[in-house]
């Protein structure tokens, strides 16, 4: 059976390859588009790609994949740190949510400890660049299959 998966993203993320790129590496969003549909394809599963800068946007879609999808794999840039209304809405979630950092927020700044993501992800990948988005991909497949929630 083909899953379907969404994969979404957060503000600032339209700016890939041109916005800091000694931290965020040089890969487009429509590189990372590409890999995550590349993925999709190889582990039997369709990804709907977005991306917004508006966090009440981001949201909607989020409750859209509740509805629509078998996974999320979410990469809420600056609103895992900033956006309570964000975690309700995934807590609502009973499918998977794969959390995707390209950098380690970890090991960022202080402000980026708060996280209200990951308290609510299957699992986060972070640090490993556009690869998070192949793995993301693929760990979101596995856990819809496997029927794990979050």
């Amino acid at each position: 059976m083909t899953l379907s998966l969404y994969c979404l993203n957060g503000p600032n993320l339209n700016l890939l390859g041109t916005r800091e790129p000694e931290i965020y590496g040089s890969h487009t969003l429509a590189d990372l588009q590409n890999i995550a549909e590349t993925t999709a394809a190889r582990v039997d599963a369709n990804v709907t790609f977005r991306q917004t800068n508006h966090e009440g946007e981001l949201i909607d879609w989020v409750q859209e994949a509740g509805r629509d999808a078998d996974a999320l794999i979410l990469n809420a840039a600056a609103f895992s740190h900033t956006s309570i209304a964000l975690h309700d809405a995934l807590k609502a979630l009973t499918i998977p949510i794969i959390e995707v950092h390209l950098s380690n927020p970890a090991a960022r700044e202080a402000f980026r400890s708060v996280n209200y993501v990951t308290p609510v992800a299957k699992g986060i990948i972070a640090g490993l660049g556009a690869a998070g988005y192949d793995l993301g991909v693929e760990a979101a497949a596995r856990f819809a299959r496997e029927g794990s929630k979050n």
